[in-house]
């Protein structure tokens, strides 16, 4: 047998040591040792070899447009959806077509190479909308992008946003989204809810609200969102991103929650980098965090995955595309630090994430689709501590990022000419 590639002597997130060989856009063999030719052999001995980075949450109209066309003085949700409306205006196609893209050579430089992106369906003209699913075709050799039909200004709230968000579905768009927290009413919101999910059912699509992005503890949306997903059958179809009113609720109250969201199947997208930003800014101390109840809801049996959110945008001055930074921050917040909470944290960037999506031809097994990232790492732990370099990226079967491993030099008397960070723990550790 021979092979187009072959990635060899990797470590894979189990601690199995073994070679991976593909054939065109698939892996046809994973094995302890392939003794086979190939039209390319890529060394990953001694690194950590994983299925790619995954984002299930992100805003792709506004990526890299941070200064635009001022920047949020006070770092507030709020302020930065104000920004975001006196952006769009100025939005061109071109414009928003070309950040999208940087954005992509971003993230496939970090290994990540699915992502689920929000795009703003308050605009009439569909601007974005356009211009992500002319970048959706464009990417669709090297990154598998979903978007989603977001009214980020509320759908009923918004004069146009409903007709506007059915436009954008029936243009192509992937998901159906929604902010109920951000209608007019509480009973909007829920109204909101209904309408978004009964659409989706319609249609056959998945679910991906904005649900409870506030401190306010009676902001309860997901509650309807679960009855929703159980009344349309739409279990395993549905994700409430952020969920950031949960970090103030009463306890009694969540101890009822959890279970509802558990037995509807629906997935829960925290944002740590982004929610610990912008939330908790009218407290003094005590000072929430605007974190969800990520272990409490891994310990009901709810699917959570880390998403990013944002990079260099009207609500985050900040990111690089690194989903690594996203689970250790997540780590950092949850407190998450026992080894096996450290190595959940990687797999809900990889993994889980993928599932969220329902991106069932990524993992690393035979017949999955030859998508695969080589980390400077000895395990998933090690990876997350560093935020590992990417050694070597897959998609698809090609070869679509590399970098030399780089140690650095040190000039010392008596010690190591160079070090790099990496660290042999006890295997009770790891």
């Amino acid at each position: 047998m021979s092979f187009d590639l072959i990635v060899k002597g990797g470590t894979l997130p189990d601690g199995t040591v073994a070679d991976i060989g593909i054939k065109g856009e698939t892996i046809a063999a994973i094995e302890p040792r392939l003794d086979a030719a190939a039209g390319r052999v890529v060394d990953a001995s001694g690194n950590l070899v994983s299925q790619p980075f995954v984002d299930p949450h992100f805003h792709m109209d506004a990526t890299l447009s941070y200064g635009l066309p001022r920047i949020n003085a006070s770092g507030t949700l709020l302020e930065g959806i104000a920004l975001w409306g006196e952006l769009k205006p100025l939005l061109t196609h071109e414009a928003v077509r070309e950040r999208a893209l940087a954005y992509c050579d971003w993230a496939v430089s970090m290994g990540l190479l699915a992502i689920r992106t929000h795009v703003d369906t308050c605009d009439d003209r569909l601007l974005a909308v356009e211009a992500l699913l002319e970048v959706k075709k464009e990417i669709a050799p090297y990154i598998d992008l979903q978007l989603v039909a977001f009214p980020q200004d509320g759908l009923y709230r918004s004069p146009n946003a409903r007709e506007n968000t059915i436009r954008a579905l029936d243009m192509g768009v992937d998901v159906v989204g929604g902010i109920p927290h951000f209608e007019r009413t509480m009973a909007d919101g829920t109204r909101s809810v209904t309408e978004l999910c009964e659409i989706a059912a319609e249609r056959g699509l998945m679910v991906d609200l904005h649900c409870d992005e506030t401190d306010d503890p009676l902001s309860r949306h997901i509650e309807q969102l679960a009855y929703e997903t159980q009344r349309l059958g739409l279990q395993g179809r549905v994700a409430g991103s952020h969920l950031t009113s949960m970090h103030s609720m009463d306890n009694y109250y969540v101890s009822k929650l959890l279970p509802l969201i558990a037995e509807a199947g629906v997935s829960a997208i925290p944002n740590p980098l982004i929610n610990i930003m912008l939330q908790g800014r009218h407290d003094t101390y005590p000072k929430r965090r605007g974190m969800t109840r990520v272990p409490e809801m891994l310990k009901a049996g709810i699917r959570v995955g880390w998403g990013q959110d944002c990079v260099l945008d009207p609500w985050y001055s900040l990111g690089t595309a690194d989903m690594l930074d996203v689970a250790f921050m997540g780590l950092h917040v949850a407190q998450m630090s026992s080894p096996a909470d450290m190595r959940a944290c990687f797999d809900m960037v990889t993994r889980v994430n993928a599932e969220i999506m329902g991106l069932d031809h990524l993992g690393l097994a035979v017949g999955k689709s030859a998508s695969l990232v080589v980390l400077d790492a000895g395990n998933p732990i090690e990876a997350v501590r560093l935020r590992a370099e990417r050694l070597c990226v897959v998609s698809k079967g090609k070869v679509v990022a590399e970098r030399e491993k780089r140690e650095t030099a040190l000039s010392i008397e008596g010690r190591p000419a160079s070090i790099n960070r990496r660290h042999v723990v006890p295997p009770q550790a790891r």
